[in-house]
């Protein structure tokens, strides 16, 4: 007698074949394989060292590799572009952005594509002292530049220019008029002011093939193309995309607050914090 029990009740598919020994379809539920259970948590994987290992070497290289061919830090040391960059301000600069155009396509040229420099960017380019600056183009090459009473002219029209600022400083007859015909500031480049003797017609300016005219936003704090003249195309390397951090550092412009005699709280975390840095600049986008 057999130790199996039959397997009784289930449907027979139309025109099968009655089972000839329904005992060999007995199957003992202790020799069935074992499904496995939907309710057991999937096990987290912890990475080994070696994987972790390279996970950090990945974000390395692609953080070297956006430093190195695409953006690049920079601090803002003085306030010749205030307001539009305060003293203390970190940008994160574009380095792709004016490369030359018949450069072959890669994978930064497609993320930043290729533009020539137009009128109004903020762009960073090489200067002898020091060796980079910051500075907004105004003049682009052919283009007539006239200043009068600290009003800049572009081609016999007046250019709009809601970021420039005119904080006190200093009378600076020849950068408010200009080209001027007299020798009047002694930080004019010597070499400079013969050059533009022979660029200007008509009282104007005018901006030579390959040439670019740079003005600082804050124009009574800023030593410019008025001072020191053009800028070649190849000079300029880079336009600033957003401000990644800003400290709160003092600048020349700014307005002394009277001190009072309130109580305060300086001690406190809150006030060091708010002191430490302009926390809404971070992330602005530079225009």
């Amino acid at each position: 007698m057999s130790s199996f029990a039959p397997v009784t009740g289930l449907p027979k598919e139309p025109g099968a074949l009655p089972d000839q020994n329904p005992s060999l379809n007995a199957v003992p539920n202790s020799a069935r394989p074992s499904e496995p259970s939907s309710h057991h948590p999937a096990r987290m994987h912890l990475p080994t060292v070696p994987e972790a290992m390279a996970s950090l070497l990945r974000t390395v290289v692609v953080a070297l590799f956006l430093l190195t061919f695409i953006l690049q830090p920079f601090l803002i040391p003085s306030e010749s572009m205030e307001r539009t960059l305060l003293v203390g301000d970190f940008l994160l600069v574009n380095k792709q952005i004016f490369a030359p155009a018949g450069q072959p396509r890669s994978l930064e040229r497609f993320i930043l594509p290729y533009r020539d420099v137009q009128r109004g960017d903020i762009v960073v380019f090489h200067h002898p002292s020091p060796p980079l600056l910051i500075k907004r183009v105004v003049g682009l090459p052919g283009d007539r530049i006239r200043i009068e009473n600290g009003r800049v002219e572009v081609n016999g029209l007046p250019l709009d220019e809601p970021y420039a600022a005119f904080e006190p400083g200093a009378l600076r007859t020849f950068g408010d008029n200009f080209p001027a015909r007299v020798y009047t500031d002694p930080n004019i480049n010597p070499d400079w002011w013969r050059e533009l003797q022979t660029l200007t017609r008509n009282g104007e300016l005018v901006v030579p093939d390959g040439m670019y005219f740079m003005l600082g936003d804050n124009r009574n704090h800023s030593e410019d193309s008025r001072f020191w003249g053009l800028v070649p195309r190849q000079a300029i390397i880079a336009r600033p995309l957003v401000i990644y951090f800003s400290l709160k550092r003092p600048s020349a412009t700014d307005v002394q607050q009277a001190a009072d005699d309130r109580l305060g709280h300086d001690s406190e975390l809150s006030a060091r914090l708010a002191g430490l840095a302009r926390w809404k600049r971070i992330f602005h986008v530079v225009h």
